[in-house]
């Protein structure tokens, strides 16, 4: 039975945003919704607990994401840096730019469990598309070697 005409399909940006399971975009990717507990907060589950989806569809799956997570750092570092520069703005006459970096590094440290969790959110997205039939079709169980 396909899903009801009803049924209002999630919206990507929101699952990506809030890690959740890219096929049916309502399970948790994290076994855990806390980010600061820094030995618990990378756990994945290994299926969605909502649809079954498998979430490491192959050994070493998640490696990709450091591409994705260098590109979030940088964007966060240029959106930074231009607020800076607009609010404050740069000068190689005081110490404004080094204060910048010192700011900066502290906001990088403070958002890495969410951006590394958000990596991977993105990068299964990439991988496993939303399937509006959810409900009524199994997974796909990928070879696993």
């Amino acid at each position: 039975m396909p899903t009801d005409k009803s049924d209002p399909i999630p919206n990507y940006f929101l699952s990506v945003i809030k890690h959740k399971c890219s096929r049916c975009r309502t399970g948790d990717m994290f076994k855990t919704k806390k980010l600061y507990n820094l030995k618990e907060f990378m756990k994945m589950n290994t299926r969605c607990p909502v649809c079954g989806q498998i979430l490491e569809i192959e050994p070493g799956f998640y490696f990709g994401t450091s591409y994705v997570s260098y590109m979030l750092t940088v964007a966060l570092s240029a959106t930074t840096f231009v607020a800076w520069w607009v609010i404050i703005g740069l000068s190689l006459n005081d110490n404004r730019l080094f204060w910048w970096i010192g700011v900066n590094t502290v906001i990088l440290l403070l958002s890495q469990p969410y951006l590394m969790r958000l990596s991977r959110s993105m990068w299964l997205s990439f991988f496993v598309k939303y399937n509006p039939n959810w409900r009524t079709e199994r997974a796909e169980e990928p070879e696993r070697l």
